[in-house]
Parts: C-alpha cells; sequence; structure tokens
C-alpha cells in the first residue's frame, strides 16, 4: 500500500495542502501545485526555507522521500513575478481585493497613494513600571496602537475629535476579512431614475426608489486635519483689502496636500498663495462674480505643481482703531459658520471631489477646505479653519438645504413639493429632562454639518514664492486703485534690482498677469518658464529670459514712461530705455501705442498722464 502524506505549501495568498506519496516524483508534486494555485508552468519557485533557498526544481528526477520531504513539512512557494518582490506581490493582491466590485479604475491623489503604503500604527516605547517582559518583547501596555485608536487621539494635546481618512479606511478594512466588502457610497436624497411600476413623482413613488430618511451625525474622521499658510506674508496681503477699504474679500486657496506628521496618516493642506477672483465686498456681504479667467489660473497652478484647496474670505469688524482690535463674534454663542457659508462650502467640496477606489462612484468626499478670517477672544485677527461634512455635501448637491433669514445659525431642511421630493431630515439632541430625541430639521442647527480644522504657520517660514518689499499688484482690486498693467509691470521692475532673474520673476500674480493680460498673452510660450518657478532652476529661467516674448514685454514696459535702471540687463533687447520711451507711448486707459509727440490718445482721447 502506497502512503498518502500531506505537504503543506505557503504562498503570498495562503497556505495549501496538497496530497503525495513518498515515491512521487518531484515532477508530479509540482504539477499538482500549479493545479491547486492556478499557476502555469514555470510560473512560480518552491523552496525548503522560507529564505529562498534549496529550491527545488522539476529537473531533480528524485523522488520526495530523497529529497527528505516527509509528512507535514512546510514548503515555501514565490510567484516568479518580474515586477518585483513577494511582499510587492502581495500588496498588489491586497489593494486589488479593496477595490469594491463594479469600481471604476482611478488613480488617487499622490498623497493618497503614498499614506497608503504607510504603516501607520503607533509605535510606543517600554513601560519601565508595567512592562516586566523582556526587551524584545512586546505586551499590552508597548504592543504598537492602530491609527483609529480613540484613547490615544483624545490624549493628544489638544485632543483630537476626528480621526484621519486614511486612519478611518484602515479601520474598516481591519479584520479577517482585510475590507473586502468595503464601499464607501455616497449619499444620495434623490429618486432613483428607472422605476417603472408606478407614474413618476408626484403621482407615485415606491421603497425602492424612495431616497432614505437622513439621521444627521458627527462625522468621525475628516479628510484633511491641518492647514498651514506657507508664511505670513500670503495672509498679510489678503488682509490688506479689509485694513484699506473695510470690507470683506474673498479668496481662493492654492497649494498641495502633504502629510501631517502630528496624527497617524494625517493629511495637510500647504497654502502657498491666495487668487482673488471678481467679486462685490461690503461691510458684512459678499458677493462672487463670474470670472473668465479661472481655467486659466487653474492651469498655470498645475503647471507649477500647484492645485487649489480651498477658499478664505473675511469677517472682521474694526473694534478699536488706536489699538487695532477686531471684534469677536463667532464663538460658542453665537455661531462659527452661518448656514449660508455651510452651503456655499457644500456647493466648493462637490466641485472638488475626493478620488476614492473605496467608492463605487470613485469619489467620496472633498479634501477642499474653508478658511476664516476673523476676530479671536484676544480681539486679534484669528485663521479657524473648517470643512462641512459629507452629509452636508449631499444635502447642499440634491438642493435639500436652506438658509434661515434671520438666524444665521440655523439651517432649514426643504419640504417636499410636486416639482422635488426632499427625504425626511433629523437630528439627535437632548432635552430640559436629559433624554435623547430626535428632531425634524426643520430649523437645523449646523453644528452638526461643521467639522472644525487646525489652522497654523510654520516656525521656518516656506517660500515658495519669492517675497519683495516692493510686490506686483493682486488681481481684482481696481476698487484700491492697484491695477494689474504694463505700467505696474514697469514700476516693480524698476524697483526689483535683484541679479537673479528667477527672484524677480517668481511671484505668483505677476506669473498670472503674464498669462491673462490681454496685450500680450504669454499662455502658450510660458511653460519653461513655469516650470523653472517649479523647480527654482535659475538656468531655465534665464533661457525663456533670452526669448523673444520678454524681449516684446520689456519693450511694452519701456513705452510706458516709467525709467527702469538696468532694464537692458533683464532683457534680450538691450538698447536705450530712453529712446524707446521717447519714440511710442501706451495710454495708460486703453494701452493704445501712440505716435511720438501726442500728448492725446488716439483711440480713446484721453490726455497722456
Amino acid at each position: 500500500l502506497l502512503t498518502l502524506q500531506i505537504i503543506r505549501v505557503q504562498s503570498p495568498d495562503g497556505v495549501k495542502r496538497i496530497t503525495a506519496t513518498k515515491r512521487e516524483t518531484v515532477a508530479t508534486f509540482l504539477k499538482k501545485v500549479a493545479k491547486e494555485f492556478g499557476f502555469r508552468n514555470n510560473g512560480f519557485s518552491i523552496y525548503t526555507n522560507r529564505n529562498r533557498t534549496g529550491e527545488i526544481t522539476a529537473s531533480q528526477n528524485k523522488s520526495l522521500s530523497l529529497l527528505k520531504i516527509k509528512h507535514g513539512d512546510m514548503l515555501f512557494l514565490y510567484p516568479s513575478s518580474p515586477a518585483g518582490t513577494s511582499s510587492e506581490t502581495m500588496d498588489t493582491s491586497v489593494s486589488q481585493n479593496l477595490r469594491p466590485v463594479g469600481a471604476p479604475q482611478v488613480v488617487e491623489d499622490e498623497i493618497d497613494q503614498y499614506l497608503i503604503k504607510q504603516d501607520g500604527k503607533i509605535y510606543r516605547n517600554r513601560d519601565q513600571q508595567l512592562c516586566h517582559h523582556s526587551p524584545l518583547g512586546k505586551c499590552v501596555h508597548c504592543v504598537p496602537l492602530e491609527p483609529f485608536d480613540e484613547d490615544y487621539l483624545n490624549h493628544l494635546e489638544p485632543p483630537v475629535k476626528h480621526m484621519s481618512f486614511h486612519a478611518y479606511i484602515r479601520k474598516l478594512t481591519g479584520g479577517a476579512d482585510k475590507g473586502k466588502f468595503v464601499a464607501l457610497e455616497n449619499i444620495s436624497c434623490k429618486i432613483k431614475s428607472g422605476c417603472e411600476g408606478h407614474p413618476p413623482w408626484p403621482e407615485g413613488i415606491c421603497t425602492k426608489c424612495q431616497p432614505s430618511a437622513i439621521t444627521l451625525n458627527r462625522q468621525k474622521y475628516r479628510h484633511v486635519d491641518n492647514i498651514m499658510f506657507e508664511n505670513h506674508t500670503i495672509a498679510d496681503r489678503f488682509l490688506d483689502f479689509w485694513r484699506k477699504t473695510g470690507n470683506q474679500h474673498l479668496g481662493y486657496l492654492y497649494g498641495r496636500y502633504t502629510e501631517h506628521k502630528d496624527i497617524p496618516l494625517g493629511i495637510r493642506a500647504e497654502v502657498a498663495a491666495i487668487y482673488e477672483p471678481p467679486q462685490i465686498g461690503t461691510q458684512n456681504s459678499l458677493e462672487i462674480l463670474d470670472d473668465p479667467k479661472a481655467e486659466v489660473v487653474d492651469e498655470i497652478a498645475a503647471k507649477l505643481g500647484l492645485r487649489k484647496v480651498g477658499w478664505i474670505f473675511t469677517d472682521l469688524v474694526s473694534e478699536d482703531t488706536r489699538k487695532g482690535t477686531v471684534r469677536y463674534s463667532r464663538n460658542k454663542d453665537t455661531y462659527y459658520l452661518s448656514a449660508e457659508e455651510c452651503i456655499t462650502a457644500g456647493y466648493f467640496q462637490n466641485q472638488q471631489p475626493n478620488i476614492c477606489r473605496l467608492s463605487p462612484d470613485g469619489h467620496f468626499g472633498s479634501k477642499f477646505v474653508t478658511v476664516v478670517a476673523t476676530g479671536g477672544p484676544d480681539n486679534q485677527v484669528h485663521f479657524e479653519g473648517y470643512q462641512v461634512s459629507n452629509q452636508c455635501m449631499a444635502l447642499v448637491r440634491d438642493e435639500c438645504l436652506l438658509p434661515c433669514r434671520d438666524a444665521p445659525e440655523l439651517g432649514y431642511a426643504k419640504e417636499s413639493s410636486s416639482e422635488q421630493y426632499v427625504p425626511d431630515v433629523f437630528y439627535k439632541d437632548i432635552d430640559k429632562f436629559g433624554n435623547e430625541i430626535t428632531q425634524l430639521a426643520r430649523p437645523l442647527p449646523v453644528e452638526y454639518l461643521i467639522i472644525d480644522i487646525t489652522t497654523t504657520f510654520p516656525k521656518d517660514p516656506v517660500y515658495t514664492f519669492s517675497i519683495s518689499q516692493n510686490p506686483f499688484p493682486i488681481e481684482n482690486r481696481d476698487v484700491l486703485g492697484e491695477t494689474q498693467d504694463f505700467h505696474s509691470l514697469a514700476t516693480y521692475l524698476s524697483q526689483n534690482t535683484s541679479s537673479i532673474f528667477l527672484d524677480i520673476i517668481s511671484d505668483f500674480h505677476l506669473l498670472l498677469f503674464l498669462v491673462t493680460n490681454e496685450v500680450m498673452p504669454l499662455r502658450d510660450s510660458i511653460s519653461l518658464l513655469l516650470e523653472a518657478v517649479r523647480t527654482k532652476n535659475e538656468e531655465l529661467a534665464q533661457t525663456w529670459k533670452k526669448s523673444e516674448q520678454w524681449a516684446t514685454i520689456e519693450q511694452l514696459c519701456s513705452t510706458v514712461g516709467v525709467q527702469i535702471s538696468g532694464l537692458q540687463d533683464y532683457g534680450a533687447m538691450g538698447g536705450s530705455t530712453h529712446a524707446a520711451s521717447a519714440a511710442m507711448w501706451a495710454c495708460q486707459h486703453c494701452t493704445y501705442m501712440n505716435q511720438p509727440g501726442t500728448d492725446h490718445c488716439e483711440m480713446c482721447s484721453l490726455p497722456r498722464t
């Protein structure tokens, strides 16, 4: 009788048991292994040791007993993958299993791809009093914690109320199934289309197409854990508008997402520049106007390695002009964000969705942040960061949330009408007897929708763009008399006499002007300069400086009547600045190039200034 024996084979996908006999040849045994694991011939290698020594090959025309392989032995299988090692193969299989069935193939942000590969665990040192084991051992007092450990987050200084989004994903994908059935579903407040069992709304509705009621809960995670302005100059130049006019102002934050190391698997939004779109501001209101340059601004920012990461607005009222203090108006007794501001934030977040592989829609939530410049408890200007929850984003996207006219701290869930079905929205509250009750969200306290984010400035300032004592004017500030034209460009060049051309040209607002001005737009010929600014490469900047485009820009600057000292040092043409200005002059009102000797513009008839 042939004695059967079981040989265990361990692979990156797990352990399987292969039945064989002592006299069975190696070739026959390897065919059984290939069939069991689903490999083709020569698609794997088997070793007797875990460190890939003692390989067993089919060319060995020997039986298993001669190779001293006996019942219960463990062999180690490694796929023959040219892409990398077995650990990389294992990581790939796990990441594929995390993607839900039917989810689209998406490319996540670089910071998300980086954090996916990180361990994320919170390592602790050996406790001298409680740990009684050897230095190499671990116990409950020193074993690494998971990144979503709430007790650890609550004991940080200051305490962290919201775990990071990637820690939340680790919590969902932990356990034995490794998140095989995890799918981050986006909330929908609309009736599902395609239901043929009844007439469309308002004549009919059924449980299949009716959206579920929503109970608002405090979101346990946040997509961004910290907002950091690279330096104080960025914020100060933005606040200058309010200081000079007393009117509120708004801008879009451009920067990048990086790792925030103070929180496990955290994400930080670093702000490198603020773009100010066309708007109408008063002392207590803001109106955003259509921006024909929005697409170009995003394109230029992308070439500079930046993206739109949020928006910022002021809510400042001067309290004492002699002391320079402002009123402390946003606090626990009033509100932190008004309902209208929450709706605006939700609108912006829906425009900038967060790409996510675990969502059947390919996106989940948003990394877009909101920053408010307002008075703090010390009556100084403070920057407060927020996001609105995914539930708020859904209510705003499906047009179910309205602000209250007389109470900025309250929102209002719309009621169903013949044009739109709105699901019931509830929130939980505590009554006067201390009992938890469920309330209909008409009205709704907006604190159920808000997630606060710490906003900071670094101890050591960072400068993506150079800082000048006489900076180039910011766009859309005509009400201050600060205009972007070739006269202001010539003035900027005359006041900045640095020998390093890259320092002069590394200004976000100047680069936007070079691309978007109507006289000499450089949208198709500025890529080399943008690459030089992004990589801080002076040689590339010098190469672009010798181009015809910059020579034309200098020629236009020389015709506005500003004496630019050393302009020939910057340009490719050289020549006399005075001679050029005496030849032709540009009208400051319509930029028309007029012939010498004239005192009025030939195009608009306005006098030369």
